[in-house]
């Protein structure tokens, strides 16, 4: 085994990488940008060596300075995690030219499967079913779109040198292609480079499982079951789980074969995931599913698998990267209990994910024995608007099977305080909660046909005011254990007995939180036309313990703290901050609908508006691109664009004004 190793990431994946290498003994050395200058990452490596400016071109993206940091430390191998240069062939041989020690599969076997259309054809010939499609070097729009006519509609157009989800856009008639097609080549140019996109016929309900495959420079080649990654947003992962729900043996035989046939096509050696579009109308089948694509990487969700067959995979990448034969032969490899991940990421589902840039001022995930947290930040540190939004992602592992992990996991998130920024660690506890998930049933589409619901955060909101007013009766401990006729709560006969509190959330939204009643540990609470019961266990400065509303989330301890802003609550993970009796503050309903601003820097990519032009409530006006993914900008209201300030190409700064209304009489 080699005795230092650089790892050409940041964040979350590098701290996980460490971890691993610093239990088997290795000197771990971290790279970083200037915005990455006190990241945890760093603090947590032995060495770290300055790479460049902020952007990730600048740096984490700069193979030439990672290999130059790797010398210049004295490291024997390079790690390159699970993103940027993972999948660049170029870079890996690179840094076995330099005479490190590459910690991943050999560049021929990147290339082969670098690009969606020639996998296919290696798939193909290798005998695994590959969905219809165009995968032709004619790149104009009018044989796309002839071809996506022959295929027939649905279709989904994907960046041919893709990953992440980035560059896949769905397209359900012709009239729409154009559009998609130019969205997808855009953001397909931006993230890899390279705008080519293929276009493949379109599974209804599809469900996206993967199949994790190792093997050695010995010829051995092993798998180590499935995953299922079906509940993403905009083709972006959000939960993902091991094994499989409603998994048979005979499709799980016939789908890790599959896989093993397509690495073995390659003559794949180290960590790789061979994935499947799957048929999710019915019970799983085994002529049911077919190849999308190969990562050549480990993966951000591989901790559920780790979980499952109690294998270290990083452990594993080391080890048959300095030449060793896997550890484990294929009947050696087990399957044990269920696993199920969740990504927490800084983003505000309330406002359309927008992502949330910030310092933490608070991070607890409650833990038990069966959660894992991969994070990536402590208290203090910074999430940029250079890098993507992930945070952390809890892992649990349930050896009693899928629903003690997920009622776990639910839990562990429902009580999560991150503050400082937005996260969707309520969105989370809400998929988490979704019937078709619950039953074993889930589907790409699922989070979409569900967003509606979903993303309203108003129950949360007035769930959390209800509790803020009776958390406010701290003060007074003895008034909630007093008999009904002895409560100082405005009682008379005949009417019901009220104590009002005028509160304002953090949007500057007037709500009128009513004290029906507090009376032997029940609450019952008016906000605004919404009436909320819930028992209560203890009040306490720093707490309020509630028996909840919602299914497996019967109990909850929700965090309450008194900011300079007002009374701020964690509800399911969610935070709120409401102004207390005898605050005051201006509400000014609407000054704000007059402008659009760029709600974190970023590149504009496309603009629509035009002076004097009609625009209604809710339409598209411009699409910023930020943190790795394109934003689209809304009018806030029907009105007259005034004033366009926004120009394709420009980099804005956060706050910059975009789009002016004419300003209402």
């Amino acid at each position: 085994m080699f005795a230092s190793l650089l790892v050409a990431n940041r964040g979350e994946i590098a701290c996980r990488i460490f971890r691993t290498a610093r239990a088997m003994g290795l000197r771990c050395i971290a790279v970083y940008s200037e915005a990455d200058a006190k990241a945890k990452h760093v603090r947590e490596a032995d060495a770290a060596v300055h790479i460049g400016a902020s952007p990730a071109a600048e740096s984490y993206l700069r193979g030439d300075k990672i290999i130059a940091a790797a010398k210049a430390e004295g490291a024997d191998a390079i790690h390159p995690g699970y993103g940027f240069l993972s999948e660049n062939p170029d870079f890996a041989q690179a840094v076995i030219d330099a005479g490190l020690i590459w910690v991943g599969p050999k560049p021929s076997s990147i290339r082969a499967m670098g690009l969606k259309d020639e996998a296919k054809r290696i798939a193909i010939a290798a005998g695994v079913p590959v969905l219809p499609g165009y995968q032709g070097e004619d790149q104009s729009e009018k044989t796309l779109l002839k071809a996506a006519k022959e295929i027939g509609f649905p279709v989904l157009i994907k960046a041919v040198a893709g990953g992440g989800g980035r560059g896949i856009r769905e397209v359900r008639a012709a009239e729409e292609f154009k559009a998609q097609l130019e969205s997808a080549q855009r953001e397909a140019q931006a993230a890899f480079g390279d705008a080519r996109v293929l276009v493949e016929k379109l599974v209804e309900r599809p469900r996206h499982i993967e199949v994790q495959v190792f093997g050695d420079a010995h010829g051995g080649l092993v798998h180590l079951y499935e995953r299922d990654c079906s509940l993403q947003r905009r083709r972006q992962k959000v939960i993902e789980e091991a094994p499989a729900p409603g998994m048979t043996e005979e499709v799980r035989a016939a789908m890790c074969e599959a896989a093993l046939k397509v690495a073995r096509a390659v003559d794949y050696e180290n960590a790789g995931t061979v994935e499947f579009i799957v048929d999710g109308n019915g019970p799983l089948s085994a002529d049911g599913f077919w190849f999308m694509e190969m990562n050549t990487r480990l993966q951000v969700e591989h901790p559920v698998t780790e979980a499952v067959t109690g294998v270290d995979l990083v452990a594993w990448q080391l080890r048959v990267a300095a030449g060793e034969a896997l550890p484990l032969a294929q009947d050696e490899i087990t399957l044990t209990g269920h696993a199920i991940e969740a990504r927490i990421c800084a983003e505000d589902p309330s406002e359309e994910f927008r992502p949330s840039v910030g310092r933490i001022e608070a991070l607890r995930v409650p833990h038990r024995s069966s959660i894992d947290l991969h994070a990536g930040f402590d208290v203090g540190d910074v999430v940029s608007p250079n890098y993507d939004s992930l945070i952390a992602k809890a892992i649990c592992h349930a050896p009693s099977g899928r629903n003690g992990a997920l009622s776990v996991l639910r839990g562990s998130l429902a009580g999560s305080v991150i503050d400082g920024l937005e996260t969707n660690c309520a969105f989370l506890v809400k998929v988490l909660a979704l019937p078709a998930f619950v039953a074993g049933a889930p589907h790409v589409g699922l989070i979409a046909d569900e967003m509606d619901a979903l993303g309203d955060m108003t129950g949360l909101r007035d769930l959390a005011a209800a509790v803020a007013r009776v958390a406010l009766e701290r003060d007074d401990p003895h008034l909630w254990s007093f008999p009904s006729w002895e409560m100082n709560d405005g009682f008379r006969l005949n009417a019901r007995p009220q104590t009002s509190l005028r509160l304002a959330d953090a949007a500057d939204s007037l709500l009128e939180a009513s004290l029906v009643r507090l009376e032997r540990r029940r609450a019952v609470v008016d906000v605004n036309s919404a009436r909320i019961e819930f028992d209560v266990d203890w009040i306490s400065e720093g707490s309020v313990g509630v028996q909840l509303p919602g299914p497996m989330l019967s109990t909850n301890a929700i965090d309450v703290s008194r900011t300079s802003e007002g009374l701020r609550l964690f509800v399911f993970g969610r935070g709120f901050t409401f102004l207390e009796p005898g605050a005051s503050r201006e509400h000014a309903d609407g000054a704000a609908a007059d402008e659009i601003k760029a709600p974190l820097p970023g590149k504009i990519v496309a603009v629509s508006a035009k002076e004097g032009a009609a625009v209604k409530k809710g339409e598209a006006l411009v699409t910023l691109e930020a943190m790795k993914m394109e934003h689209q900008l809304k009018a806030p209201r029907d009105g007259i664009i005034a004033r366009v300030a926004a120009a394709p190409g420009a980099q804005v700064k956060e706050g910059a004004i975009l789009i002016a209304l004419e300003t209402e009489a």
